[in-house]
């Protein structure tokens, strides 16, 4: 059909774009490869004796075998239910440092 009332992909099934709620096993196994690589750059650069702010930063953060799994997959979010939401879920999320999280959620 032609005009306004064409089929379409969300007229005929609903949601366009389906994600799942949980991460895939694949996706969070690049999530802490990614961590541990940033762990590994940061601890090159600390190992240079270079000082500046963003090196004293990073090496408070926690690395990636000190994080808990909850503050690994997921991140602080006011809309969610229970204040969380997976890292999928956040736009550019491989390219986030998203490793601190308000205190108690």
């Amino acid at each position: 059909m032609l005009g306004a009332f064409r089929s379409s992909q969300v007229a005929l099934g609903g949601l366009l774009w389906k994600r799942s709620w949980r991460m895939s096993t694949t996706q969070k196994q690049g999530q802490r490869d990614r961590l541990r690589r940033v762990d590994n750059v940061i601890a090159c650069v600390a190992e240079s004796n270079v000082k500046f702010r963003a090196l004293d930063k990073a090496l408070a953060l926690p690395t990636e075998h000190e994080m808990l799994p909850k503050d690994k997959y997921t991140t602080f979010s006011h809309k969610g239910r229970k204040f969380r939401k997976g890292q999928h879920h956040v736009p550019k999320w491989t390219r986030l440092t998203m490793r601190t999280n308000p205190k108690g959620f």
